[in-house]
This record gives C-alpha cells, structure tokens and sequence, in this order.
C-alpha cells in the first residue's frame, strides 16, 4: 500500500513540474488571450496516457508501470482542473468564441490523442 502512494506521488511530483515547466514555456513565448500552455498540456497528457493504457493492455509486464505513469506522471501532469478555471475565466470576460474553441478542441483532440497512443503503443518496432 506504502508503494503504491509512493509510486503515485513520486509520479504525481514528476508530472507536475512538467506541467509547471511546459505551460509557462508556451505561454511565455506564445502570449496570446487563449491558454496555450495548458491546451498542449492537457493534449500530450492524453496521448501519453493513452500510450501507457496501450501498452499495459499489451505487454502484461508493462502493467506494473501503469500506475506510476498514469496515475502519478499523467494525473500530475493534466490540468483538467485549470482547463475548466480558464473556461470560466473566459466566460467571464465574455469571450464565447474562445471558450467553445478551447473547450471543443480540447476535448476531441485529447480523444484522438488517446486513440493515437494506444495505436502508437501497438506497432511492433
């Protein structure tokens, strides 16, 4: 039991720094109204996740990884909770066309993102 919380909040550590790292990278050299940093966040998130699914359901081995990976890193590492403060931030400020388009292409892009790991995760090398 002791592992697994160690696995998670090593994983979780790990991934909320690249959050930190990556989303104020973006934001800094793209500085635009609309949440860049935590868009692309939330997309590799997804596909990285997807990935590990994938390869878990693959490789059983693999399965012993899953949840420092997807629990720790990806949990850490996503941003949901910041996607849904930006939306309403963006609400507020009346910016409709904005939230719609962050909030639709977040949403399908991290679909086809996860449906891309997993396939990715299946190709034999």
């Amino acid at each position: 039991m002791i592992k697994n919380w160690l696995l998670v909040g090593i994983g979780g550590f790990i991934g909320s720094v690249g959050r930190y790292l990556i989303s104020t990278t973006f934001s800094k050299f793209f500085p635009i109204l609309f949440p860049i940093g935590t868009f692309s966040v939330n997309i590799l998130g997804s596909f990285i996740i997807g990935l590990v699914y994938g390869l878990s359901e693959e490789y059983i081995s693999f399965q012993q990884y899953r949840l420092f990976l997807a629990t720790g890193i990806c949990g850490g590492f996503t941003t949901f909770s910041s996607f849904t403060a930006e939306n309403l931030a963006l609400i507020q400020k009346g910016e409709w066309w904005l939230f719609l388009s962050y909030t639709f292409m977040s949403i399908l892009l991290g679909i086809l993102a996860v449906l891309l790991g997993i396939w990715v995760s299946k190709l034999k090398f």
